[in-house]
């Protein structure tokens, strides 16, 4: 049976739903949010409140792309998701090297103890304390996605490195990839890399890449096979064009299984439960009325539904035991 693992448990695949592909559910206190304060996003009550307005418009279920060590906060995700009833995967890997400190043990350990950790989080749990010091306590919680990001500059060795950790991992668990560009910049780098190290690209998903204006670059991609993640409708200047609608209507009809779409809301002043916009609603009112008006609104089922339940779910044939708890969620 093809299941997606939810932090919660395992749910049947054909069950996930409405989906968010790529948001930030929660992001604790960590090095990131030094720098950073608008990324703090701990305050359950807000994002509680938030989450319950998504689901009255039917989300079931979000992708959380923070993994490990960069603010993710496994017991606080879990009290959310059983009180909005909202399923979430979260994910393991790793995010861009200027979320972590220069002497973090990412740049020490070697392709197979990343590995391990990788799988760790996916088969035995993940982690309270996020591997943040020497003490590992494993919860009841395991991870669903594997995460891995790349910058403005060419694919680096140690970014190698997490690639091949990556692969080994998702092809030994058969848990789904997903992965951050820099405004799409290198996503055919990145499913180039996939590829050669044998990913299963029908279970990858890369990132931001509506950023990147030339359409050329998109057909390549999806060309290749691989499947991508479209966020930026709402961050588009007016001078600008608005291009991931642009490109939804140009792609579409021709890559209809390959697009998925979400907030990447990372920052607190895009939710409206703190005080900001457009709000995580954004994809089911605005959004959904532009691919209406563009008659494209045909394809809202393949981009929030079929597509994710594909991607998102772990490949078959793994030795991975499906335990579905639906008692955990409240309604």
């Amino acid at each position: 049976m093809s299941f997606f693992r939810t932090i919660l448990g395992d749910i049947p695949a054909e069950e996930m739903g409405i989906t968010y592909s790529h948001e930030h559910i929660v992001i604790d206190e960590c090095y990131a949010t030094i720098e950073h304060p608008e990324f703090l996003l701990n305050d359950k009550d807000k994002i509680v409140t938030e989450l319950k307005s998504l689901k009255s418009l039917g989300c079931l279920t979000m992708v959380d792309t923070m993994p490990v060590n960069a603010g993710r906060n496994v017991l606080l995700s879990a009290e959310i998701s059983k009180q909005t009833g909202i399923h979430f995967i979260l994910p393991t890997g790793i995010h861009l090297e200027q979320y972590y400190p220069k002497s973090h043990w990412r740049y020490q350990y070697t392709e197979d103890q990343l590995t391990r950790l990788f799988i760790e989080d996916i088969e035995h749990r993940i982690d309270r304390f996020d591997y943040n010091g020497p003490v590992v306590e494993r919860t009841e919680h395991k991870a669903g996605l594997i995460k891995l990001a790349t910058g403005d500059e060419p694919i680096t060795k140690h970014q190698e490195k997490i690639f091949h950790a990556v692969v080994n991992a998702h092809v030994q668990t058969g848990a789904p990839i997903l992965t951050h560009t820099n405004n799409g910049n290198h996503a055919l780098a990145q499913a180039e890399m996939f590829q050669k190290l044998g990913a299963d690209l029908n279970h990858v998903v890369l990132s931001h890449v509506d950023r990147n204006k030339d359409l050329g670059y998109h057909h390549a991609l999806l060309q290749m096979g691989v499947n991508v993640e479209y966020d930026s409708a709402f961050r588009w200047k007016t001078s600008d064009g608005n291009w991931t609608y642009t490109l939804l209507e140009k792609l579409l009809p021709l890559y209809p299984n390959q697009i998925t779409a979400g907030m990447d809301a990372a920052k607190n002043a895009y939710w409206k439960s703190y005080g900001g916009k457009p709000g995580l609603d954004y994809l089911l009112t605005t959004f959904k009325q532009e691919l209406q008006a563009r008659n494209i609104v045909s394809y809202f089922n393949k981009i929030f539904i079929d597509n994710p339940s594909r991607i998102f779910s772990f490949l078959k044939n793994h030795n991975n035991h499906l335990t579905i708890n639906y008692a955990t969620y409240t309604n």
